[in-house]
């Protein structure tokens, strides 16, 4: 099995977590998505993955792009440690908290869209720094309301293990954390992360601890 990924990737340190969580020795395949102008666009990974991002799993024959996806996928094919609860209730809400990161709040803000931003729109580094903060608070602001008030969260976004959610939730706030948003507002997301980055699987899977990030 191989991850394709890059350290600071909020998608790939998903799946990161994932497989850390449930054991799984991977291969890890860095892409630089910034090197010569990004090694994702080269023919080689372009064959791989025509949509030019990170994470992609081999497997089985298999190239499997998409976080959530693969995240899923490795669910059902390594049942140990699942991420995703045993009930249709419990895996719709973390479903909908997971996507509520992944769909709604990341792809706004994530490196091709910045990069837009300032290389075609000629957005100023401040500016851009303020679309990123707005964009973030406002879907933050919505995590931590539900999250506070749902009887479902536990020590975790859903009970007390980490599910899905949780590997969608840490990326989010260390990539918050690098472009300077206020975390204040949302203390019940900032200590279920906390409780989330004292475990080894996500400790590991952090971006600092990666190989090419040296």
């Amino acid at each position: 099995m191989k991850l394709y990924t890059y350290f600071r990737s909020s998608a790939a340190y998903r799946v990161r977590i994932a497989l850390n969580l449930k054991g799984i020795d991977a291969e890890l395949v860095p892409v630089h998505l910034l090197k010569d102008g990004g090694e994702q666009f080269g023919p080689a990974y372009d064959a791989l993955n025509p949509q030019h991002l990170v994470p992609l799993l081999e497997h089985d024959g298999m190239a499997l792009g998409q976080s959530l996806a693969i995240i899923e996928y490795l669910d059902e094919t390594h049942p140990q440690q699942p991420l995703l609860p045993p009930d249709a209730r419990g895996r719709a809400r973390v479903r909908a908290l997971s996507q509520a990161i992944a769909c709604d709040i990341h792809p706004i803000d994530n490196l091709r869209v910045l990069k837009y931003l300032s290389d075609k729109l000629d957005v100023s580094l401040d500016q851009k720094g303020a679309w990123y903060r707005h964009w973030v608070a406002l879907g933050l602001e919505a995590l931590e309301r539900q999250v506070s008030r749902d009887r479902e969260t536990g020590s975790f976004c859903h009970g007390d293990t980490p599910t899905m959610a949780d590997c969608c939730l840490v990326p989010q706030l260390y990539n918050a954390r690098r472009f300077d948003c206020d975390l204040a507002p949302y203390p019940t997301l900032t200590a279920i992360a906390s409780r989330c980055e004292a475990l080894p699987a996500f400790d590991a899977a952090s971006p600092d601890k990666q190989p090419d990030a040296r």
